[in-house]
């Protein structure tokens, strides 16, 4: 799939920044901050969802439920049983990231568990009870510095004049 390029300029730059900072900004809140009418910010705020260069949902925290334990996960998988080896893993609740290597064999995941004994049951059993799957390396991950859910692009990827 193409990169997808949506023109979006300074006022959805700032919008974006007041969301990322405060997710539960009102659009008034908003306006103030850049100077924009109210309206505008919405229907900015609309579009930006419908283009799907934002998503507005909530962030939980794995350690408020319990979760502690981390782990990257590497997988080797059969081709040809590949998309339902996917599906398995879509529906972990323990899983919480799936990523392709490109053209290979492998699976990355990250997992996460209440403590150690978790992990070690579902890295001796879970996974290899699924049939074309063969674990190849894991890491524990103890303290993740950057998510996704802070990341931003840099600013030249907006058209700032």
């Amino acid at each position: 799939m193409p990169p997808r390029k949506i023109r979006l300029d300074a006022l959805d730059y700032q919008i974006i920044q007041a969301l990322h900072a405060e997710a539960r900004a009102s659009a008034s809140d908003i306006a103030r901050q850049t100077g924009a009418n109210e309206r505008t910010i919405r229907k900015r705020i609309e579009r930006l969802v419908t283009d799907r260069a934002i998503r507005l949902t909530a962030i939980l925290d794995p350690l408020a439920f319990g979760y502690l334990t981390a782990a990257d996960i590497f997988l080797e998988a059969e081709a040809n049983l590949e998309a339902a080896i996917l599906d398995r893993l879509m529906a972990m609740p323990e899983v919480t990231y799936v990523a392709l290597g490109q053209e290979t064999q492998e699976i990355s995941i990250e997992a996460r568990f209440k403590d150690n004994a978790e992990l070690r049951e579902f890295l001796g059993r879970t996974l290899p009870d699924i049939a074309g799957v063969k674990v190849t390396r894991y890491a524990l991950v103890p303290r993740i510095l950057r998510n996704i859910d802070e990341w931003m692009p840099k600013k030249e990827d907006f058209d700032i004049s």
